[in-house]
C-alpha cells in the first residue's frame, strides 16, 4: 500500500498519485459493489423500454384505459423518451462535472423512479407522453453520471470490459421486460387496464432496491482531488487499499506516477467546447459517428420490432415478448463475450469490426426480408446475430467518449455526444421509422433496415482511422487533465513520461 496525501506545491496546486493507485488495484469486492450499485440501473432501463415496446399494441386496444394508438406509443412516446434523455444528459451532465458523480447518480435515479411511477398512473395520452419524457430525462442523467463514475473508479486494465458489460446489462432488463410483458398482457391473469400499469410499478420497486445499494458507492477520488477535496480522495483510496489488502492477504504493489494539478471548483461551457472541438477535433468526429450509428440502429428500428412481427407475421401482441427476449439475450451476450477483447486485442480493431460486422449482417437481413425468405423465427435469429455485434459496438461508444477527453469534461462530453447522436437517430428515427415498420409495405421496412445498416458501417469506417488505442492506459495518459499545473510537464502515467495528445 502506498498512501500519499496530496502535497501542496503552491496555493491551489496539489501533487497526487491517486490515479496510479486506483489503476494498480486488483479486482476486488469493492469493484463488484461499484458494478452492482451503478450498473443495475441499465437493467431497469432495458426493462422499461422493452415493456413499452411490447405493450404498444395493448395500449391501443379498447379497454386499456388510454386513448392512444400503437404508432403513438412507438413513435411519439418513444421520441419524447429519447428527447427527455438528451435534455437530461446535458442538464445533469453539467451538474455532474460541477457537483460530483455521487450526488448526481442519486438524484437522477430518484427522477427516473418518480417519473416511472407516474407513468403507471396514466389516464390520458398527454399524461403518458409527459412522463415518458421525464423518465427519459432521468435516464439521460444516469448515462452521464454513471459512465463517468465507472471509468474513474475501475482499474485501467479492466475498464473496457467492465464498461461494455455494464452498458450491455441493459439487455438483461430487456429480456426480463419481454418475458414480463407476456405475463402482464395475459388477460386471463390481469385485466387490460391493469397489467401494463403493474409492470411500471414493479420497475419502481426494483429501482428502490438499486437506490439502497447505490448509497454505498463512493464519490470519484479523481473528481475529488481536482475540486479541492484532495484529502478526502486520499482517505478514500487509502481505505480501499486497506480493505483489498485484507481481502487478498498480501500487500499491494507500489503505485508509479504522480500528477500535479491546479484545483478548481468548476469548468465553464466555453472551455469544455474549446477542449472537445479545438484540442480534440478527430475524437469529436469519432464520438459523433459512433453515437449516430448506434442510435439509428437501436432507437429507430428495435422500437418497431414488435410492430414488424404483428404486421408481417401475424404474431399476436401478447406473444411478441418471446421473440424480443431472444434478440435481447443476443444483445447481452455480445458485450459479455467480446468485452475482454476490447482490453486485449484493442479498442480500434474491436470498435471498427463490431460496427462493420453488424452493418453488413443487417444489410443481409434486409435482403432476405425483401425476398420474403424469412419467417418470424428466422428474422429473430438474424436480428440476434446482428445485435450480438452491434451491442458490443454500441456499448463501446459510451466507453469511447468517457475515456478520450480530459477528466474535467468527462460527464459533459458523454452528455453532449449522447444527446447529439441520439437526437439525430433517436428522435427522428422513431418518428420516421414507426410509420415505415408498421405500414405493411415490405419496401418501407427494408429501407429502415438499410438506413440503420449504412450508418453503422459508416461509423465503423470512421473508427478504423480515428479510434484511440486506450486499452490498459490511465485516463490521465489518454487525455491530459485541463487542471494540470502550468509548471508541470504534463500528467504522468506509470512510466513517468508526459502524455501523448492523441
Amino acid at each position: 500500500m502506498t498512501p500519499s496525501a496530496p502535497v501542496p506545491a503552491a496555493t491551489g496546486t496539489v501533487t497526487t498519485n491517486v490515479p496510479s493507485r486506483l489503476d494498480r488495484l486488483p479486482w476486488s469486492r469493492w469493484h463488484w459493489m461499484i458494478v452492482i450499485g451503478l450498473g443495475t440501473v441499465w437493467i431497469l432501463d432495458g426493462l422499461e423500454v422493452t415493456t413499452v415496446g411490447n405493450i404498444a399494441s395493448r395500449l391501443s386496444e379498447d379497454g386499456s384505459g388510454l386513448s392512444i394508438s400503437s404508432a403513438q406509443v412507438t413513435g411519439v412516446a418513444a421520441a419524447l423518451y429519447v428527447a427527455g434523455a438528451c435534455a437530461g444528459a446535458l442538464f445533469f451532465g453539467w451538474l455532474t462535472d460541477r457537483y460530483g458523480r455521487k450526488k448526481l447518480f442519486m438524484v437522477t435515479l430518484v427522477v427516473y423512479l418518480g417519473a416511472t411511477a407516474m407513468t403507471a398512473l396514466s389516464f390520458d395520452a398527454w399524461w403518458f407522453f409527459t412522463f415518458r419524457f421525464l423518465t427519459g430525462f432521468g435516464i439521460g442523467g444516469e448515462y452521464a453520471a454513471i459512465n463517468s463514475a465507472i471509468d474513474e473508479l475501475i482499474p485501467a486494465k479492466f475498464r473496457g470490459r467492465v464498461d461494455l458489460i455494464i452498458n450491455g446489462s441493459y439487455w438483461l432488463g430487456a429480456v426480463g421486460g419481454a418475458l414480463l410483458s407476456i405475463v402482464m398482457l395475459n388477460t386471463d391473469i390481469f385485466p387490460k387496464d391493469l397489467g401494463w400499469r403493474l409492470t411500471f410499478a414493479l420497475g419502481v420497486v426494483l429501482g428502490l432496491v438499486v437506490l439502497l445499494v447505490r448509497r454505498h458507492v463512493p464519490e470519484s477520488p479523481r473528481w475529488q482531488f481536482i475540486h479541492g477535496r484532495g484529502e478526502e480522495a486520499d482517505e478514500l483510496v487509502t481505505s480501499v487499499e486497506r480493505d483489498i489488502e485484507r481481502e487478498k492477504g498480501r500487500p499491494l504493489p507500489r503505485a508509479e506516477g504522480e500528477i500535479t494539478i491546479e484545483q478548481r471548483k468548476s469548468i465553464g461551457f466555453g472551455l469544455i467546447a474549446r477542449t472537445v472541438f479545438r484540442s480534440y477535433p478527430k475524437r469529436a468526429v469519432l464520438g459523433l459517428s459512433l453515437f449516430i450509428g448506434q442510435a439509428f440502429l437501436y432507437n429507430a428500428i428495435t422500437f418497431g420490432f414488435g410492430a414488424i412481427l404483428t404486421t408481417f407475421y401475424d404474431v399476436p401482441s401478447g406473444g411478441t415478448g418471446y421473440y424480443f427476449a431472444v434478440i435481447a439475450a443476443g444483445n447481452f451476450i455480445g458485450p459479455l463475450l467480446l468485452g475482454k477483447l476490447f482490453d486485449t486485442v484493442g479498442r480500434r480493431v474491436m470498435i471498427s469490426s463490431t460496427y462493420l460486422l453488424s452493418g453488413v449482417l443487417l444489410f443481409g437481413t434486409a435482403w432476405l426480408f425483401d425476398r420474403g425468405s424469412l419467417s418470424a423465427m428466422t428474422l429473430t435469429a438474424c436480428w440476434c446475430v446482428v445485435l450480438f455485434f452491434a451491442s458490443a459496438g454500441a456499448s463501446s461508444a459510451y466507453l469511447t467518449v468517457s475515456e478520450i477527453f480530459p477528466m474535467e469534461t468527462r460527464a459533459m462530453a458523454i452528455a453532449f455526444f449522447y444527446a447529439l447522436g441520439t437526437a439525430a437517430g433517436g428522435i427522428s428515427g422513431p418518428l420516421v421509422f414507426a410509420d415505415l415498420t408498421s405500414s405493411g409495405v415490405v419496401g418501407d421496412t427494408v429501407l429502415a433496415f438499410q438506413v440503420g445498416a449504412g450508418l453503422m458501417c459508416a461509423a465503423g469506417l470512421v473508427a478504423v482511422f480515428l479510434a484511440v488505442n486506450a486499452e490498459g492506459r490511465s485516463l490521465e495518459d489518454i487525455a491530459t487533465p485541463l487542471s494540470v499545473s502550468s509548471g508541470a510537464s504534463g500528467a504522468t502515467g506509470r512510466s513517468g513520461t508526459p502524455n501523448p495528445m492523441i
